[in-house]
């Protein structure tokens, strides 16, 4: 069963629908919407800031979520996928977003909407990504803007693709908060 612990007095709230890995961590001011996911080996760590998650977010294997003590909450739109081992940190991430795989994402930066952070990319602090565009590279810079074909080919088909991986879990669907 998934780890999904309070801390000091805050339990993780999971919204209908979602799924969480046997072996994912949940733990502290963690509010997650709708029809998310969240998969093995991944941790969400909202022990020292709260963790805000709205619909249809997926964090893939291995990747990490977390905050700053007292200083950077992280925020995660509806529509957003965190891919394999990525980490996000104390950030903005508004709505329709793609991190990919390896990437990282460091404290106040904000990834507008209709962006793809690269696989393996850094996203160093306090960057601002543009809206509609893909930000690649170490550090992460702009490369190019975004069609609307790649939004709908990508962004959309990659989180559509995930609430249905998540359906073939069903006993580990609904995983109430501990």
């Amino acid at each position: 069963m998934a780890y999904i612990l309070t801390v000091l007095d805050k339990t993780p709230q999971l919204g209908n629908n979602c799924f969480v890995a046997p072996n994912a961590t949940i733990v502290g001011d963690v509010a997650m919407g709708n029809d998310c996911s969240v998969w093995f080996n991944a941790v969400i760590r909202g022990d020292v800031n709260f963790i805000k998650m709205g619909n249809k977010v997926n964090i893939q294997d291995g990747a990490v979520v977390h905050c700053t003590y007292l200083k950077h909450p992280t925020n995660i739109g509806n529509n957003v996928s965190i891919g394999h081992n990525a980490l996000v940190h104390g950030c903005t991430v508004h709505d329709n977003v793609l991190i990919g795989m390896g990437a990282i994402v460091m404290d106040r930066c904000i990834i507008h909407s209709n962006s793809i952070i690269a696989a393996g990319a850094v996203v160093l602090e306090g960057t601002v990504v543009e809206a509609g565009t893909i930000y690649a590279g170490v550090p992460a810079k702009k490369v190019k803007d975004i069609s609307k074909e790649l939004i709908n080919g990508e962004i959309d088909r990659i989180a559509n693709n995930y609430v249905k991986y998540a359906s073939w879990f069903g006993d580990y669907n609904d995983a109430p908060a501990k």
